[in-house]
């Protein structure tokens, strides 16, 4: 390690150590990979309740940080000339057929078809739940029906999800905008038809067996279940002053189900434990018919670099192994939007300076970030706190995980970041 990526990783420690002395959050991990230097970071534990340090090996939901993996099995597909993305979701997915947008006074016929690559780049008019539009409403439901399924006699599976949500109302036109949204979810759907294998089957198959990504998959074996990183509710003392709740989060599903036990800081400020099933995923880790394409994978620092420099070396593993094409790999890190969907994703507080497209955030101007960084990086995060970042310009790979209710990227996300781009 060079002297300046050691000095790098005291000040990471420090930050972290913070952070997890406040309880902000009960432990955190770093993985910062530049070349062949490496540089890990841990601060915290797993598991307050059971006194469990978090480790190098700690297993943690994704969340959204799934999505890449998702558009990487997609690529798979697109390269080997099974799919198209000019294809109709409909050819995969009949429901998707003569959809309607929903508008303030009614329902109203589609323009267009919606096709693979609207998915892919969230331009589909798919969205999460929410309420406030007939959209969010109708996709609220399904997801909130598959919460109340996990537990009964016929849960919800990949395929149904997807049927289901094919009739849901469309915030726009497919193609005319841009949302955040369950475009993923229906990518596992399409992924099923077009093999005619289970999603997290092929992923097995075509991504995690040449990867050695032995701990990742939509479920946590049981002899893998001391490994598993607990959930969180952080309650900050200002809230705690003036006796708030922690708000659910936007997205259909996330009820605020928490533990009784708190665990305060040094600041005032407590975690409680999180034990809601948000977005139909698991919190326990136990096999789900529902493969979330866009939320539901398991995973380790190490499996997750694994993928993430795949991606950076051109899509070939340590040993030399092709998985994805070089070209398909410029094609995959390298979109943007277009103006008139580029419009709604500058909404996006956190994200200036950026793009998307394939499930990634693509930094396209970073004079105009608030971030210090290199235009062409690119990444994702997820809901508990999750993080990975390529960097082609500097070699370099970042993943941070926690588990945190609601965190996606945070203050700590970008104070890690940070102290590495500088």
């Amino acid at each position: 390690m060079t002297g300046e990526m050691q000095e790098k990783a005291e000040l990471i420690q420090k930050v972290l150590n913070r952070a997890t002395e406040r309880k902000e959050f009960a432990g955190v991990t770093v993985l910062w990979k530049k070349g062949e230097d490496e540089v890990y970071v841990q601060s915290g534990k797993a598991s307050l309740e059971k006194d469990k340090d978090i480790r190098r090996d700690t297993i943690f939901h994704l969340y959204s940080q799934t999505k890449p993996v998702t558009a990487a099995a997609m690529m798979l597909l697109l390269q080997d000339g099974v799919i198209d993305l000019y294809d109709p979701v409909a050819k995969y997915i009949p429901s998707f057929a003569d959809q309607k947008v929903g508008t303030p006074q009614n329902l109203i016929p589609a323009e267009h078809p919606m096709l693979l690559r609207d998915l892919l780049n969230m331009t589909s008019g798919l969205v999460y739940g929410g309420g406030r539009t007939q959209a969010e409403t109708d996709t609220e439901a399904v997801i909130d029906e598959a919460i109340l399924r996990l537990d009964s006699d016929h849960p919800m599976s990949t395929a149904e999800l997807a049927d289901r949500i094919g009739r849901c109302a469309l915030q726009y036109d497919p193609g005319t905008s841009w949302q955040y949204g369950v475009s993923a979810d229906i990518c596992g759907a399409v992924i099923e038809k077009a093999t005619g294998m289970r999603f997290g089957e092929f992923l097995e198959e075509r991504l995690f067996r040449p990867l050695g990504m032995k701990d990742t998959a939509f479920f946590v074996p049981k002899d893998k279940k001391d490994r598993m990183a607990s959930t969180y509710i952080y309650h900050s003392p200002n809230a705690v002053a003036e006796g708030e709740k922690k708000a659910a989060p936007a997205a259909a599903g996330g009820e605020c189900v928490e533990g009784d036990e708190k665990f305060y800081g040094t600041n005032g400020g407590y975690l409680t434990l999180y034990t809601g099933n948000n977005l139909a995923v698991r919190n326990d880790g136990e096999p789900n018919p529902y493969e979330a394409g866009g939320a539901g994978l398991f995973s380790t620092l190490d499996d997750y670099m694994a993928f993430a420099q795949m991606l950076l070396h051109g899509g070939k593993t340590k040993s030399g192994e092709e998985i994805l094409r070089p070209g398909t790999i410029r094609f995959m890190t390298g979109h943007q939007l277009e103006d008139s969907q580029q419009k709604m994703f500058h909404q996006w507080i956190g994200l200036e300076g950026h793009s998307y497209g394939n499930f990634l955030r693509v930094m396209t101007d970073e004079r105009k970030a608030g971030i210090i960084g290199h235009n062409g990086e690119y990444g994702w995060d997820g809901w508990l706190g999750t993080y990975f970042c390529n960097d082609p310009a500097a070699d370099q790979t970042i993943l941070m995980m926690t588990q945190l209710f609601d965190c996606g990227t945070c203050t700590l996300t970008r104070e890690v970041r940070n102290i590495i781009f500088s």
